[in-house]
C-alpha cells in the first residue's frame, strides 16, 4: 500500500503533467490562431468608435445607502433599479426620478448580489448567510416597516456570490457560490433542481463568483470561478460542464453573455476582460490596459457589461476607473472615472437598462450613477 508521501508525490507529478500539456495546448491553440478580432477589424478597415466626454454623462447620482455598494441589477420591462450594499439593505429605486421606492432590511446584512425577477415584481438576493432570499415587492411592511420574506432558497455550503433569473421565468433562479457550484432552483417550492460541480470533475475548482444565463438560448448559462476558467453549462445536463474556457491567469470576478447569445465576456482579478467564442471555445480577443508610470500593478475588473449591439464592453475597476471599450478594435474611447461627477471609489458593479439607453454604476463610494447616451445610438 502507498505511503501518504508517495501518494503526494504522485500527485504533484500529475499536476505538473496537466499543466504542461495544458500549456503546450494553450501555444497549439495560438499557432493555428494566427489574428485576433482587433487586428482583423483593423485589416478589413474598420473605423474606431469616436467618444466625445458630453456624448455619456452622469444625468443622476442615487444616495441612500451608508455602506459600499456591491450588487445592482435593472427591471427587464421598468426604470427601475434594485441594489445591495454592505448596509445590510435592498434599495428599489426609480431611475428616471431617483426616488426610493422600497427600503428592504435584511436579516444577514452581509449581501453581495441581487437580482429583479423577469416581472419586475421580486428581487431575489444572496451573501455570507449562504442563502439566497426573495422578497414580493407587493407585500406589506410590518409595523418596523420590514418587508417579509416570501421564500429563502438554502443548500449551499458558502456564500452566495451572484444570482439571476432565467429570463422570462419567474419561478426558475440560478446561483453561483463560495462552494464552488452553481444551482438552478424552482422559487415556488424552494428546492433545487440541479447542481453544477461539486462532485462533478468537470466542475469548478474553487469558489464560483459569477453566473451568466444566455438570452436566446436559456438553457445554457456560463459561470466565471477563482479557479481562473470558465464553465458552460447545459441546465439538462447537470452531470457535466459542457466546455471549459482558459485564458484568465486570476479570479474570474464577471460573466456576461454577448448579444448574439454565442460569445461572452469576462472580467478577472488579472486586470483583463476577454472575449470568448461559446462554440469553438477559442479567445477572440483581450482587453487589457497598460499599468500607469508609477505602480506596476494593473487595477483589477470587478463587474462587465454590454452595449445592447454589442460594439461597446463597459468595464468597472478596482481603482474607480470605468473603461468603455470599442469591442471590435479593443480600444478605450472613454473612461468614466475622468468625466465630471464620477466615482470617488472603487467601481463594484455596473448594468444596462433594457433599452440601451442607460448604464448605472455602483461604488465602494456607497453611491449609484446613472449615465445616459446622448449620441451614438446606433453604435449603442
Amino acid at each position: 500500500m502507498a505511503s501518504v508521501a508517495e501518494l503526494k508525490e504522485k500527485h504533484a507529478a500529475a499536476t505538473a503533467s496537466v499543466n504542461s500539456l495544458r500549456e503546450r495546448l494553450r501555444q497549439r491553440r495560438e499557432m493555428l490562431l494566427d489574428t485576433d478580432v482587433a487586428r482583423y477589424s483593423k485589416a478589413q478597415g474598420r473605423a474606431p468608435v469616436s467618444f466625445n466626454p458630453t456624448d455619456l454623462v452622469c444625468c443622476r447620482t442615487l444616495q441612500g445607502h451608508s455602506g459600499k455598494v456591491y450588487s445592482l441589477d435593472w427591471t427587464p420591462e421598468k426604470n427601475w433599479i434594485v441594489s445591495a450594499s454592505q448596509d445590510g439593505r435592498l434599495i428599489v429605486w426609480n431611475a428616471l426620478t431617483s426616488q426610493k421606492t422600497h427600503a428592504i432590511k435584511l436579516h444577514c446584512p452581509w449581501v453581495m448580489t441581487c437580482a429583479f425577477a423577469p416581472n419586475g415584481q421580486s428581487v431575489a438576493c444572496g451573501g455570507l448567510d449562504s442563502a439566497c432570499s426573495i422578497f414580493n415587492l407587493n407585500s406589506q411592511a410590518d409595523r418596523d416597516g420590514n418587508m417579509p420574506v416570501s421564500r429563502i432558497l438554502t443548500g449551499h455550503k458558502g456564500y452566495v456570490s451572484s444570482c439571476q433569473y432565467v429570463p422570462d421565468q419567474e419561478t426558475r433562479l440560478i446561483t453561483s457560490s463560495g462552494d464552488q457550484t452553481c444551482v438552478l432552483w424552482d422559487v415556488t417550492t424552494g428546492q433545487r433542481i440541479s447542481i453544477f460541480g461539486g462532485e462533478f470533475p468537470s466542475g469548478h475548482t474553487a469558489d464560483v463568483q459569477s453566473v451568466s444565463i444566455n438570452s436566446s438560448n436559456t438553457n445554457m448559462f456560463v459561470s466565471g470561478s477563482c479557479d481562473a476558467t470558465v464553465r458552460l453549462w447545459d441546465i439538462r445536463i447537470a452531470s457535466r460542464a459542457v466546455r471549459t474556457y482558459h485564458g484568465h491567469e486570476a479570479d474570474v470576478n464577471s460573466v456576461k453573455f454577448f448579444p448574439d447569445g454565442h460569445r461572452f465576456g469576462t472580467g478577472s482579478d488579472d486586470g483583463t476582460c476577454r472575449l470568448f467564442d461559446m462554440r469553438t471555445g477559442h479567445q477572440l480577443q483581450v482587453y487589457s490596459r497598460e499599468p500607469a508610470r508609477n505602480d506596476n500593478e494593473l487595477p483589477t475588473v470587478t463587474s462587465i457589461a454590454f452595449s445592447i449591439s454589442g460594439r461597446l464592453l463597459f468595464a468597472g475597476y478596482s481603482n474607480g476607473d470605468c473603461y468603455v471599450w470599442d469591442t471590435l478594435l479593443a480600444e478605450v474611447v472613454l473612461n468614466l472615472g475622468n468625466l465630471q461627477n464620477s466615482h470617488d471609489g472603487r467601481i463594484s458593479c455596473l448594468g444596462m437598462s433594457s433599452d440601451g439607453s442607460a448604464l448605472c454604476t455602483g461604488s465602494w463610494d456607497k453611491n449609484l450613477k446613472i449615465w445616459a447616451f446622448s449620441g451614438h445610438r446606433k453604435i449603442v
